[in-house]
Order: C-alpha cells, then structure tokens, then sequence
C-alpha cells in the first residue's frame, strides 16, 4: 500500500495531521534553501565589508563602497546610525556617545532580527513534529482497532496492517523535524560569529565617532 492510499483511507484527523505535516516540511525547507544561501553571502560579504571600511579615507567614501560589497545591509545600517540625528528631538539629546550607543544599538537589533528569521519556525518544526506525527499514529492505531473490532474478526495480520499503516505518521514526523534542527543549529552557528563580528564593529564604531580625532 502506497502513502497516497494511506491517505485515502484516514480519516479528517489523520488527513489533517498529514497536511499539517507537510505544510511545515515545506515551510521549513523553504526557510532553509532562502538561509543557506543568504549566510553565505552574508558570512563573506560582511568580513570583506569591515575590512573596506577601515580601509577608506572618508565615511562618505566608505558608505559607497559599502553598498555595492555589503549586498545584505549587514554593515552599511550600523554606519549609516552614526550620523547625527537631527537637533531639537529627543534622539539628538545628550551627549555624543549617548546618541551613538542608541542609533546603533537599534541599527544592530534591526541587523540581527534580519539574521534571525526564520530560526523560530525552524526551532517549532523541530519541537512538534514528531509528537504531531505521532498524535497521527496514535489516532490512526485508534482508528484502526475499532474498526477491526466492529469486524468481529480480530487476528495479529488483521491488526498489523493497519498498525504498520498508522506507523508511517511517526516516520513522516521524524522526516519534517529532523532537517529542521539540523538546520538550527547550524545557522546558529553561523549566526552568532556574524552576529559577534557586528557587535565588536559596533563598539568601534561608538569608540572612533564619540572620541573624533
């Protein structure tokens, strides 16, 4: 018997545990294919980016060269938030330093909410999917044995089949989470050296601009 006949034969719940499962499959491996490739790029980029900011002569100069290196505005936002706010706002109140440790603080929260999209969706596929799938075995075994004892008919290859059957709910829960925290944790991996290598770039960035020369 083939998974689309499994299908057929279940009923609303077993059918919507089965969608269920494989809208998040879908979703997370989306999240994964749009990740891989987009921290990867950005991994590179940002390294190469911070090294040419050091290396311009101006920040005028190194904002333009930032635009056509830094493709995933990684950099370019934390040095677009040293420029002065405007005078006669609360954002323009106290000192330099105050006002470059609150345009970059909000310039690196919004970097790193880019970075960590999608890592929740990942982290909730991984914790559900297989008690889902496995709500979807238990039902489906549930469903199984009433119907062979309104048979009057009870025997171990009457029961095995449809148990084995109900069984496949446990595997397709463990097929959706597995690729999921395998993903996790390793753009987590990735995240936080891009996220520590923009922190560290930040605070020269408040030292260099609070303490012109």
């Amino acid at each position: 018997m083939n998974l689309q006949q499994v299908f057929a034969q279940s009923d609303a719940i077993g059918k919507a545990v089965a969608l269920l499962l494989l809208l998040m499959s879908i979703a997370s491996w989306v999240i994964i294919v749009w990740k891989a490739w987009m921290l990867r790029r950005a991994g590179g980029n940002v390294t190469r980016a911070v090294a040419a900011f050091w290396q311009a002569p101006s920040l005028q100069d190194a904002a333009t060269q930032l635009q056509g290196i830094d493709r995933a505005a990684l950099v370019l936002p934390l040095v677009q938030a040293t420029q002065a706010p405007d005078g006669g706002t609360l954002a323009g109140a106290g000192e330099r330093e105050q006002q470059l440790t609150r345009t970059l603080r909000g310039a690196l929260h919004g970097v790193m909410r880019r970075l960590q999209f999608g890592q929740v969706l990942l982290a909730t596929t991984g914790s559900i999917a297989p008690f889902i799938g496995l709500l979807g075995t238990v039902w489906g075994i549930y469903h199984a044995l009433t119907s062979i004892a309104g048979s009057g008919q009870i025997s171990i290859e009457r029961v095995a089949g449809p148990v084995g059957e109900s069984l496949i709910m446990t595997a397709a829960g463990l097929a959706v989470a597995i690729p999921a925290v395998l993903a996790y944790n390793g753009f987590g991996r990735v995240i936080g050296a891009i996220e520590a290598e923009l922190e560290g770039f930040a605070r020269d960035l408040r030292e260099l601009f609070s303490h012109p020369a």
